[in-house]
């Protein structure tokens, strides 16, 4: 690491010196700007990698100061030893993250559709007020509405459910005003012609709108997943049985019952995380559109 750090600031400081030497400050902004990007990526890639490395040595060497940065023999079986830890087992907390996780972002997609559409396409009384209103709610703190949304699922008898774990989310304010900006971009011409066929709005919506919204409906199910998958308060105010933990809980469990088993939390982070860095990996072009297009507008 101290070879390649060297090498590095060479590089930087033969690049300072061409651009002064030639005056060439335009070739030396560029360099400059991509050096910073360089290391940004590098200060954000470098926990991961210290992650898997790490998941990979044996209690020793992951303790070891100063520590090393390649394992001197990977040790597979922590990826096993790991899964087998807690005492229900990571195969159910998989399953239980998955499950929460796919129906609240179906959820998510279908009432922020319904809610975006009659946003962006409907006219009624007071639509302008009630659509700042709902903006108005990102301002509330997620901790202020912790204690009201606990009563009311310990009077619905929902703790310790699936319900407590998917009803809450069902919608976001967020995917609500992501998806409305993006109905805005659509030419109203489409509306027109669906009428002159005959086409109803549920029709229009289901079949012409949501269709040409694919890049911010998946890049909405990428926050939503995500941020259900990542979710570790809620699960754990809602929760209290094992069989009913989410991966983040079980792993903040693990954390206690393994103690300083640094190698086996590693490995348990590692394939906690595997799934969503997979998911946007693979939506990666689908996710960057629907940003950059949701605040156009025709």
């Amino acid at each position: 690491m101290k070879l390649i750090g060297l090498a590095y600031a060479a590089y930087v400081a033969l690049v300072l010196i061409y651009g002064f030497a030639t005056g060439r400050r335009k070739v030396l902004l560029t360099h400059l700007k991509y050096n910073v990007l360089v290391l940004g990526a590098i200060i954000m890639v470098l926990p991961f990698y210290w992650m898997v490395i790490t998941s990979f040595k044996d209690y020793a060497e992951a303790m070891a100061s100063p520590p090393t940065w390649w394992p001197r023999k990977f040790l597979w079986q922590n990826y096993i030893e790991a899964w087998r830890k807690p005492e229900v087992g990571f195969g159910r907390y998989f399953f239980v993250s998955t499950y929460t996780a796919v129906v609240c972002t179906v959820g998510t997609l279908v009432t922020s559709v319904l809610a975006g559409y009659a946003f962006a396409r409907m006219d009624f009384l007071g639509k302008g007020l009630f659509f700042y209103i709902v903006l108005a709610t990102l301002m509330v703190p997620g901790e202020v509405l912790l204690i009201p949304k606990y009563i009311i699922l310990a009077n619905l008898g929902w703790l310790d459910t699936y319900k407590a774990l998917i009803v809450p989310w069902l919608a976001s304010v967020f995917t609500i005003f992501l998806v409305r900006q993006f109905f805005m971009t659509i030419p109203n011409d489409l509306w027109d012609a669906a009428q002159i066929d005959g086409a109803g709005r549920w029709r229009f919506l289901w079949l012409v709108m949501v269709p040409l919204s694919k890049p911010v409906l998946i890049t909405s199910g990428i926050f939503s997943f995500i941020g259900t998958w990542n979710s570790l308060l809620w699960p754990i105010v809602v929760t209290s049985k094992p069989e009913m933990r989410t991966l983040m809980v079980g792993l903040q469990v693990m954390n206690t019952e393994a103690g300083s088993e640094f190698h086996l939390l590693m490995a348990a982070s590692t394939f906690c995380i595997l799934p969503i860095v997979i998911v946007f990996f693979i939506l990666q072009r689908f996710f960057i559109e629907g940003i950059a297009r949701s605040g156009l507008k025709s």
